[in-house]
């Protein structure tokens, strides 16, 4: 009688510990796989310590420190912080581009981002725009689309986390050498159809979606196409020019923080979200459980043997979210197709914020002929 008890408790015991595991594995794999409005990293907030004319002190930290030009996103306010002016142990002061929303005033927490404009094309930056939709297997997908001269469209794929507002730092110049440029929401996006599990699943069933702007710009007139991604958006850019059946109509790849190693993407994302590392393998099993995501199915996408099309990546050493390993070896494998413009200082998915200029010029520079 006592082995049984013992084997009964024993056996109970591996049970709740399983179920616990489980339950542990799912919570993890739901931070990572759920889209977040503040991004990937969970950025913190901070404090507005003052503004004045073109100057708003913040309190310092590694983001709010970083060179180049970010949004200040808060409740009713959106703003843009230029270069770092000033820094005090406990603060840093940065230029104060504009406020596009609300006010700055002292206390004031805001978080800082890589997205520079709310709206549209229109209220944004002043282009004109459509609202279009695009039949998606899932439902209608909302797009904007900038018309421009050229017969070769660049579409633009956001990132998880974030919407088709980032794309907006770009469009600028995307127009500016006459691309016609179609900005889509994805499945899980906002104003898109929910995917049946509503997680993220990292590009490996979102390119679909992307597959269908490309046949829908190729009803509307584009001849060929550019797929411009960031993040999972550049998974999803890899993914369809390797499977889409108009994969031959795709001139080029523009890849910005590619996801490449999902795993390590999982594992970073719940880690930021205060995930003690000693679970971030649970969630790493059951994010390929609830998914069917499979490392060896989106590294095939990335399969160097695979890449046809002039392939222009931007990344850096300092991306916590993506590891910039793979992009190195990538571009290494095919020197012939692969450019990559490392970004020293800049997070994930932020490589234009860090120096605007550098990263347009070689955006212009790798585009040209492509037109």
């Amino acid at each position: 009688m006592r082995l049984r008890t013992a084997a009964a408790v024993a056996a109970t015991t591996v049970i709740g510990a399983g179920v616990a595991a489980v339950a542990a594995g799912r919570y993890v794999s739901g931070l990572a796989l759920k889209p977040h409005p503040n991004g990937p990293e969970a950025e913190p907030l901070h404090t507005v310590h003052a503004t004045t004319t073109g100057r708003v002190t913040l309190t310092r930290s590694v983001a709010s420190s970083r060179p180049g030009i970010y949004g200040l996103a808060g409740d009713d306010v959106h703003a843009v912080a230029g270069e770092v002016l000033s820094t005090t142990p406990d603060t840093v002061t940065r230029s104060l581009e504009r406020v596009q929303r609300g006010a700055l005033t002292p206390g004031t927490r805001v978080r800082i981002t890589p997205q520079l404009y709310e709206g549209d094309p229109s209220s944004a930056l002043g282009l004109g725009h459509a609202e279009v939709e695009i039949p998606g297997e899932l439902g209608p997908l909302p797009a904007w689309f900038v018309p421009s001269a050229r017969d070769t469209w660049v579409i633009t794929v956001h990132g998880i986390g974030t919407t088709r507002e980032h794309p907006l730092n770009v469009m600028p110049a995307l127009c500016g050498q006459l691309f016609p440029v179609l900005d889509i929401a994805y499945r899980n996006d906002p104003g898109a159809p929910e995917s049946p599990d509503g997680l993220a699943h990292l590009g490996d069933t979102e390119w679909r979606d992307l597959d269908a702007a490309m046949r829908y710009a190729a009803s509307h007139g584009a001849d060929r196409f550019i797929l411009y991604g960031w993040s999972t958006g550049a998974t999803m850019a890899l993914r369809a020019a390797a499977h889409s059946p108009l994969s031959d109509r795709v001139s080029g790849l523009v890849l910005d923080s590619p996801v490449l190693d999902w795993q390590s993407t999982v594992r970073a994302t719940a880690a930021a979200r205060g995930v003690p590392g000693a679970l971030l393998p649970l969630g790493v099993r059951a994010a390929e459980g609830r998914t069917g995501l499979h490392a060896a199915r989106i590294a095939d996408a990335a399969e160097p043997s695979r890449l046809r099309v002039p392939t222009l990546i931007f990344h850096g050493p300092d991306d916590t979210i993506a590891p910039w390993g793979p992009s190195r070896e990538l571009a290494a494998r095919r020197a012939d197709r692969v450019v990559l413009h490392p970004v020293p200082g800049a997070p994930h998915a932020a490589m234009w914020n860090v120096d605007p200029h550098s990263y347009e010029e070689t955006l212009r520079r790798f585009l040209t002929p492509l037109a």
